[in-house]
């Protein structure tokens, strides 16, 4: 599970990798360096880039769609849970959203990170970053929706890579191509499902010895 991922690039270089024109929100408003998830009490935010109407447009929204699921402790309260990654595409839970397109995004990345599954000598998973050489800027695969608090993201995961899986074997993010961008901002869900599949892990690059902070 990706819980924590890096968007360095200034805004002008996010409008022209993604087609967007102004206006839009000044730099300062959106995040930078690492994005982590937002919290029931505390938002926490990223960039992302949705379509209305033929037009893109770059967003700050929170990292973490809302769901509401049964407590372990008592299965008849409700809980409200906000989940980063989106795996099971058959879920109820992302079906509308994935079936329109105007309710799907694009997430700007420039590396993501997954911690290794073997303790080091400090006692700490050590804390892996992945990144694109060839894409200064890439973009998972995302969904959105409006909530009380605001628009909120998540992006969607599969099965890992060869680099990835040796790190973390469960699933990756999907990494979108960019001549797929159009497609799954647009076309119906029928057309880009098959999007949701490993990224060529010989165009990836692996940092060994990423800072623990």
């Amino acid at each position: 599970m990706c819980n924590r991922y890096r968007m360095t690039a200034r805004q002008a270089d996010l409008a022209a990798t993604f087609g967007i024109r102004p206006p839009y929100e000044p730099d300062e408003s959106y995040p930078t360096g690492d994005i982590f998830p937002t919290g029931a009490k505390t938002p926490f935010y990223g960039v992302a880039v949705r379509q209305d109407e033929g037009v893109r447009r770059l967003e700050r929204m929170e990292w973490g769609l809302p769901v509401q699921l049964p407590s372990k402790r008592d299965p008849a309260v409700k809980q409200t849970k906000y989940v980063t990654n989106v795996r099971n595409l058959t879920s109820g839970a992302w079906r509308s959203m994935l079936a329109t397109p105007a309710r799907r995004c694009l997430v700007p990345v420039t590396a993501f990170s997954e911690y290794g599954q073997q303790p080091g000598a400090d006692k700490r998973k050590p804390l892996h970053w992945f990144d694109v050489p060839s894409r200064p800027i890439f973009a998972f695969a995302g969904i959105w929706r409006p909530t009380e608090r605001g628009a909120a993201y998540g992006f969607l995961t599969t099965d890992p890579n060869a680099i990835v899986e040796p790190i973390h074997p469960k699933a990756m993010p999907v990494i979108l191509h960019d001549d797929d961008y159009d497609r799954w901002l647009s076309a119906p869900w029928e057309d880009v499902r098959e999007l949701a599949a490993p990224y060529p892990s010989q165009l990836m690059t692996l940092d060994r010895v990423a800072s623990l902070n």
